[in-house]
């Protein structure tokens, strides 16, 4: 059967204008003003919430430099996407071309010099982004030699990856989890369209495979964050929302995924048992196997990740009514989240602010998020 997209409606599209507003006048401003040290020629980890200011910065890590490099690339901005890209050479890569350490201090030398697959994919991914905006070369080869260090390296010989090593590389005990997997298939996505390389497309297609076998529920059909049978596992509902939103924008990639599937059920699931409210609409933290709420904090990248899904549940799966409801989301969100430094990072359940900061990292989730919505209109 074929899917009709669902037109957005006026009313809708002016509702995501308001958003990617505040992202171009408020957000993105920030993070070459007062969010921009100069003289490290980095990114402060965070500012506050309440005056603007940058927070003291206890440490810089090469995830959120990663992050802030998609972000200018995607932006248009070249020329600091460029002093980005250098100094996430500079301070975070080493002798082995490809291979990353987690984290600086504030004098600029190693901190934390593990070995983090969560690191290694938003190189990729920004890396991916940068090329496809400069034309750079040397971006190109940043992301051939790190994919080249994930396959050599991190991978377990099972089919998915080790989640961190220690600094020379050796098993670190971390095993597998969900989270870094996910952020691999999306710099993967990123780099297939980056490169057109096929093999990026294999290898997602064998990656989905692994992910279905070891993380997914199979009653509720969510990926979980630990594999199936780990005691103390737990949902997260925004990363049922995330990798809806991957699976369902790279449909050639999953044709044949049996995530395609399940996801439609771990959406449902997670909308059902993990959004607060209808009057809200918060997502909270987390959930167990049953849907029982375990953690009931709202952390801002969940929120817009059933945002993004919302919207091509209604488009691309033609689901009635989503579109309204992501309609009252966003006014929700613009209220609870958003303001006029920025944003709050993590409510509570009753709405009250319990993480006022405005860390470098969030910016890229706000704009994954708002780029997906506005391709809509």
């Amino acid at each position: 059967m074929t899917v009709v997209p669902m037109p957005v409606p006026s009313s809708l599209a002016r509702a995501i204008d308001t958003l990617v507003a505040h992202y171009d006048a408020t957000v993105l401003p920030a993070w070459t003003g007062a969010g921009w040290d100069a003289g490290r020629q980095l990114a402060h980890e965070a500012l506050d919430g309440v005056t603007g200011a940058p927070r003291p910065d206890q440490r810089f890590r090469a995830m959120a430099c990663a992050r802030q490099l998609f972000v200018f690339s995607r932006a248009g901005h070249l020329t600091h996407a460029r002093t980005l890209f250098s100094s996430l050479r500079r301070y975070f890569g080493g002798q082995d071309r490809g291979a990353w350490i987690y984290s600086v201090g504030p004098d600029g030398q190693p901190l934390d010099t593990a070995r983090d697959l969560y690191t290694h994919a938003f190189v990729i991914f920004a890396a991916a982004h940068y090329y496809r905006a400069s034309s750079d070369s040397e971006a190109l080869s940043v992301l051939r030699g790190t994919v080249d260090v994930v396959e050599q390296r991190f991978a377990n010989g099972a089919g998915l990856y080790h989640a961190a090593l220690t600094a020379d590389f050796a098993d670190s005990g971390a095993g597998v989890l969900q989270n870094p997997v996910m952020h691999l298939t999306e710099a993967y996505l990123a780099a297939l369209d980056a490169t057109g390389d096929r093999w990026f497309e294999t290898r997602l297609q064998a990656l989905a495979r692994a992910v279905h076998v070891t993380f997914v529920d199979p009653l509720s059909g969510c990926i979980a964050e630990l594999p199936q049978g780990t005691a103390g596992n737990r949902i997260e509902p925004g990363h049922q929302f995330e990798w809806y939103s991957l699976v369902a924008m790279a449909p050639k990639v999953f044709a044949d995924s049996p995530l395609r599937e399940t996801l439609d059920k771990a959406f449902t699931f997670a909308r059902q048992h993990g959004v607060v409210d209808a009057d809200t609409l918060g997502v909270c933290a987390a959930i167990d196997d049953k849907g029982r709420q375990i953690d009931t904090t709202q952390r801002i990248w969940a929120q817009t990740e059933f945002a993004r899904a919302l919207g091509l549940r209604g488009t691309i799966g033609g689901e009635a009514g989503a579109l309204a409801q992501l309609e009252a989301w966003i006014a929700s969100f613009r209220i609870r989240f958003l303001h006029p430094l920025g944003w709050n990072e993590v409510l509570a359940a009753d709405g009250s602010v319990l993480r006022a900061e405005m860390p470098s990292t969030t910016p890229y989730h706000l704009l994954t998020a708002y780029e997906a919505l506005h391709a809509l209109r």
